[in-house]
């Protein structure tokens, strides 16, 4: 048993050295699956390479990086090629990578694009399924964890806005077994409660794995089902899942996704009365205008004066009416004359119809009479007749057996009656 004590950052130096020093870790090929990638402001990648067993961090410096000719994402499936050493600060050992190839995809990544391209291509992430927000809800309802610093972000952000607008939580797990559904059930509750205008569901950020019950696809159909917008707030500003593509507005982070839900008050005070200064200003030129008009309107009544303008189209009314009844007259007195001739001609015209009339009736009534039978039979003819029929010709008397001799003065009922040697006539 050692006799001496060490502090923590002799240990740490002495790992750092033993690490350094040992050939076989200075020259590493090393194959596994890239998650929670973060890249920095300055430059440098940190990440975590694992496979289905293991996980260890990575990073790459800015040097490094800059040289590569793509961006690694989570789920992709690289070689690394650098060396193993020990950062002193937190005794943490990680390795250093120089180089990244990429091998293929990871099996987590592989799912999601799967998942991503089926409920694409069934429509569930068109923009014509995206709702408008309410320009200020009613109620909010958070589907996130009770724990953690995303419930205090929208709160804050939501309470610095607008603290009129109340948040009801819907807690559940976000990560691990189970988190899907409960996230799932939240959000179908959430759009069923009275009030609630707008869903804000999320997360922080973390890698692929921790992100994971956002990229079910029971939780992309709630919110493409639920009766609500949903707001996706997942992670950080570069991390992306199915629930970001199925939300009706995706927000950057938790914190965004309040400023997107709660108007900010201040901005809609100012508003309202930049608002009511446009009214007054608008409403005191249009009395102004009217002022002005009525001012003009009185200064052309006082010039003028319309009771002298009623007596002049009084008078004007009198004068037409007189010209109009010497018109009048003057026009009769001109017709009179043509009138009289045209009296004239009518009765000419009228008197010479009926004489033309009472001859042609004349030589009418000349020719019924020389048409009439009567007229005939006074001559000496008698008509032979057989009942109604007239007998026109000796064979038509001889086939009758009975008939009747109608004269000018009466008529006479004649028989046939036989003999011997044939038939004969005879009066009855």
């Amino acid at each position: 048993m050692p006799d001496w004590i060490l502090d923590v950052s002799t240990l740490n130096q002495y790992v750092h050295r033993s690490l350094d020093a040992d050939p076989l870790l200075q020259n590493l090929r090393l194959r596994g699956e890239i998650s929670n990638f973060r890249p920095t402001s300055s430059g440098h990648w940190y990440f975590t390479l694992k496979d289905d067993r293991s996980r260890v961090s990575c990073v790459m410096f800015r040097s490094s990086a800059m040289r590569m000719s793509f961006r690694p994402q989570d789920g992709m499936a690289v070689i690394l090629a650098g060396r193993v050493s020990l950062y002193e600060a937190t005794g943490a050992y990680q390795f250093y990578a120089d180089s990244m190839r990429p091998e293929g995809v990871g099996s987590l990544y592989q799912q999601f694009e799967a998942l991503k391209a089926r409920l694409a291509a069934e429509g569930l992430f068109d923009q014509s399924r995206k709702r408008e927000l309410p320009y200020r809800p009613r109620k909010i309802a958070v589907v996130t964890s009770r724990t953690g610093a995303v419930l205090h972000d929208i709160c804050r952000v939501s309470a610095g806005r607008d603290p009129g607008v109340p948040l009801v939580l819907l807690p559940v797990q976000v990560q691990g077994e189970g988190a899907a559904e409960e996230i799932t059930a939240a959000i179908r509750k959430a759009g069923t409660l009275p009030e609630v205008d707008v869903i804000i569901t999320g997360r922080g950020g973390g890698s692929l794995e921790d992100l994971w019950a956002f990229n079910e696809e029971i939780v992309a159909r709630a919110i493409a089902d639920s009766p609500v917008p949903v707001i996706s707030a997942v992670g950080h500003e570069t991390d992306t899942t199915i629930a970001d593509f199925a939300a009706d507005r995706r927000a950057s982070t938790p914190s965004n996704a309040a400023e997107i839900a709660v108007p900010d008050r201040e901005e809609i005070i100012a508003g309202l009365r930049e608002m009511r200064r446009h009214l007054s200003r608008s409403l005191m030129d249009t009395l102004q205008r009217r002022r002005m008009r009525i001012m003009r309107v009185r200064a052309r009544l006082t010039e003028t004066r319309p009771e002298q303008h009623l007596e002049s189209l009084q008078r004007r009314v009198v004068a037409l009416h007189a010209r109009l009844d010497r018109a009048a007259r003057d026009k009769l007195a001109s017709l009179a004359p043509r009138h009289a001739l045209a009296q004239v001609r009518l009765d000419a015209a009228i008197d010479g119809q009926l004489r033309q009339r009472q001859e042609a009736v004349g030589r009418m009534r000349t020719r019924l009479a020389a048409l009439n039978p009567a007229q005939v039979l006074e001559r000496g003819y008698a008509l032979v007749m057989d009942g109604d029929r007239v007998l026109t010709s000796r064979m038509a008397a001889a086939q009758a057996g009975r008939m009747t001799l109608r004269f000018h003065d009466g008529s006479l009922n004649v028989t046939k009656e036989k003999n011997h040697g044939g038939e004969k006539e005879a009066d009855l």
